[in-house]
């Protein structure tokens, strides 16, 4: 009678085991797990991109040429003159933002034309739709909306607050971990934009 009991709990017991295994695996399938896989895959540039490479290492942006065409074309333009090239970040504000582009290094510089001897300055540019989420790419600027030139930052988080009165002009693709690990007196060692297919 022992035995015979022994071997009923045993059964029940493999019965619940199996019944548990079963609603497991339906509980998390494959299938229902592809919605998410899709969704942290690596985000594809349709514009330029522009690679920040740093004494803390690299931090790769794309550039919404399309969508601020004015605040991408002036930074664009400096990227390709090797202007940003040794300049380092001079403002690091935790859970706001790392600011950097200051040829002097100061949080007062701007960028002058060799040419003319004159400081080149941007108009503000907004849209309702690029707003400041983390890693966004923005224009930097002094109380007069119209003074942007040549410093930029970066925001280590949403910055709602900011939107429609700065100017983002691009994200970060890659290296967001590394936005995060910059002091202010780090150094952009090289600043390109990316071959293509890079």
């Amino acid at each position: 009678m022992q035995f015979a009991e022994k071997w009923r709990k045993i059964a029940v017991a493999t019965t619940l085991l199996a019944t548990s295994m079963a609603f497991a695996n339906a509980a998390y399938s494959p299938a229902q797990a592809a919605p998410q896989a899709k969704g942290a895959a690596k985000r594809v540039a349709t514009d330029p991109v522009v690679v920040i490479e740093t004494n803390k290492g690299t931090i790769k942006v794309e550039v919404f040429k399309k969508d601020a065409p004015v605040s991408s074309e002036n930074f664009l333009d400096l990227v390709g003159k090797g202007f940003y090239n040794g300049l380092t970040f001079h403002r690091v504000e935790p859970g706001f933002v790392i600011q950097g582009g200051d040829p002097q290094g100061t949080g007062m510089g701007n960028y002058v034309d060799p040419k003319t001897g004159s400081t080149r300055y941007i108009r503000l540019e907004t849209k309702p739709e690029l707003v400041h989420e983390k890693g966004s790419l923005a224009m930097a600027r002094s109380s007069n909306p119209n003074s942007a030139s040549c410093q930029f930052y970066i925001t280590l988080d949403a910055q709602p607050a900011l939107d429609g009165k700065y100017a983002v002009f691009g994200k970060v693709l890659e290296g967001q971990n590394v936005v995060e690990a910059i002091r202010v007196g780090d150094k952009m060692t090289k600043v390109a934009v990316a071959a293509e297919g890079k």
